[in-house]
């Protein structure tokens, strides 16, 4: 069974995605740069499945198989920069959102390159880059008990890559891969979390995104 790393895992977002992952049975390290408050909060998250989620610093995270990064974007390509050695030859998840709030509202920040798919791509060279998890509320995926059935988008330009994250993503409990392409889309992807984010501020509500329609 494949081992999962996430890089910035103590955070909401890394939190939610490590129990799911966990649930469907993979062993997950959640990373931080401080590695004692990853321990502590590793031992708070309850999975349900024969997966076991340990705490770590992100050094040691990026030693997985399967690494995932769910840091703030201001830190997050710096964070996988002094992972770059470790992180070589891998499949590198991105699930990070530039975002900033402006009153009741997101709004997205578009980084030089476009994304920050693509800001990662350029500072892992030797990495493929898998862009997935964008559009989930943190609260909901962090509750197993809360009836989540979304979908996660999924790009990069690899296809193998893609297929690779998608059959991770349909292990989870309450998930469904959706490979929507490549990392033309990764901007607009991204940028989407925004409207999910403004709309669950206005309505004060956990909804996500959910593709009618599919056969799968």
């Amino acid at each position: 069974m494949t081992t999962v790393g996430v890089l910035g895992g103590t955070g909401p977002a890394g939190r939610g995605v490590a129990i799911r992952l966990a649930s469907a049975g993979y062993d997950v390290m959640i990373g931080s740069r401080d590695e004692t408050r990853a321990e502590e909060i590793a031992t708070t998250l309850l999975a349900r499945g024969e997966g076991v989620i340990r705490g770590a610093s992100n050094d040691v995270a990026a030693d997985c198989e399967l690494v995932v990064v769910a840091t703030p974007h201001e830190s997050a390509v710096s964070t996988v920069t002094a992972l770059k050695s470790r992180l070589a030859g891998k499949v590198v998840v991105s699930m990070v959102n530039a975002l900033v709030r402006e009153g009741k509202e997101l709004i997205p920040l578009y980084p030089p390159r476009g994304s920050m798919a693509a800001q990662l791509a350029f500072a892992l060279p030797d990495s493929t880059i898998v862009g997935a998890f964008h559009h989930l509320p943190a609260s909901e995926m962090e509750n197993l008990d809360s009836g989540l059935e979304a979908d996660v988008v999924i790009f990069s330009d690899d296809a193998a890559a893609r297929e690779t994250v998608a059959a991770v993503v349909d292990e989870m409990p309450g998930l469904r891969a959706v490979i929507a392409g490549s990392m033309s889309l990764a901007s607009a992807v991204e940028a989407f979390t925004a409207v999910c984010i403004s709309v669950n501020i206005r309505h004060k509500a956990h909804s996500y995104v959910r593709l009618a329609g599919l056969k799968k």
